[in-house]
């Protein structure tokens, strides 16, 4: 069975330096690259299986967002946020140098694809408004060729983001791999049916054992911002992630689990009707949000990215 290889790119933030760690897949000289980005507390090898169906066409890069998996933890926890994610991800890109790129992104993921859309919008708004001699080409620029949102949007329930939030930054500690694959089950509970094989794949990047325990993955000062987040910053930021994704110049797949709760039926409708590029594909008994694990949610994905599907 095809395996990732495993690196890591150094990244900045105010407090210093941190290591991202990711694992890429396929051709490491292809330089159509495929980047996927997880949710809020799992981390890049929630791709594995889409990696391994894509392996062949792209070089599929998975990172583990800081503060996750095997990359290092913000010595400020106050960084855990959009902003430094997209950053990070641009030091990334920078090091994989792609000729074409598409993202794939579920929840968190994805408002780091949408982040990153807005940061290079006004990037090229400035050079606009500010040319000088030196300026590197255009096409040296980073373009988003496809997207693909994976159960989010610019608007997010509320009632959705506090059940996330209530167990962010609980402890979680077990005797057993086995004890951790149940809390895994129950925690997860909207991504769906899955086999028991699959549920303890879900659960073996996300609980490591330390000290005879098994315990979580990730930093839990991943709650701190979490907690200090206002309505008027979240307004904000909704009214700056709908100003992005309408500037989408690719096309986009909007990925929407049918029962979910974080976005909503009409958000998908308004996004649908924000961006002609957009199209919607619903999965049936699904919440928040698609694991991309099987081929019914699998393939759809794929060929939209290959091109052989609708968009």
């Amino acid at each position: 069975m095809l395996q990732p290889r495993f690196d890591f790119v150094t990244c900045a933030s105010p407090a210093g330096l941190h290591r991202m760690a990711y694992c890429e897949w396929g051709d490491p000289a292809n330089d159509r690259v495929l980047l996927c980005v997880h949710g809020l507390t799992r981390t890049g090898r929630d791709f594995d299986r889409l990696a391994r169906r894509l392996a062949g066409d792209f070089r599929v890069v998975c990172p583990d967002v800081v503060g996750r998996g095997r990359s290092d933890w913000l010595v400020a926890p106050t960084g855990y946020t959009v902003p430094q994610y997209v950053s990070d991800m641009v030091t990334l890109i920078a090091r994989l140098r792609p000729a074409t790129l598409a993202w794939v992104g579920t929840s968190m993921g994805g408002l780091i694809g949408l982040g990153l859309a807005g940061a290079v919008a006004y990037a090229r708004m400035m050079r606009g408004a500010r040319p000088h001699p030196g300026a590197w080409p255009a096409d040296h620029d980073i373009r988003l060729e496809r997207l693909v949102l994976n159960d989010v949007g610019p608007r997010l329930d509320p009632a959705a983001l506090g059940r996330i939030g209530q167990y962010v930054g609980q402890p979680g500690e077990f005797d057993t791999f086995e004890q951790a694959v149940q809390a895994v089950r129950q925690v997860s509970a909207t991504f769906g049916p899955h086999s028991d094989a699959q549920w303890e794949e879900l659960a073996r990047h996300v609980y490591v054992e330390r000290g005879g325990k098994w315990v979580k993955h990730y930093d839990l000062n991943l709650a701190v911002p979490l907690a200090v987040e206002t309505a008027d910053a979240y307004s904000a930021g909704e009214q700056i992630l709908w100003h992005a994704y309408e500037g989408l110049d690719c096309p986009v797949l909007i990925v929407r689990g049918a029962q979910s709760d974080l976005l909503s039926r009409a958000t998908a409708a308004e996004m649908l009707a924000r961006n002609p590029r957009a199209r919607l594909h619903e999965v049936a008994g699904v919440g928040h949000a698609p694991t991309l694990m099987n081929e019914e949610q699998i393939e759809p994905v794929a060929a939209f990215l290959l091109g052989t599907g609708q968009g």
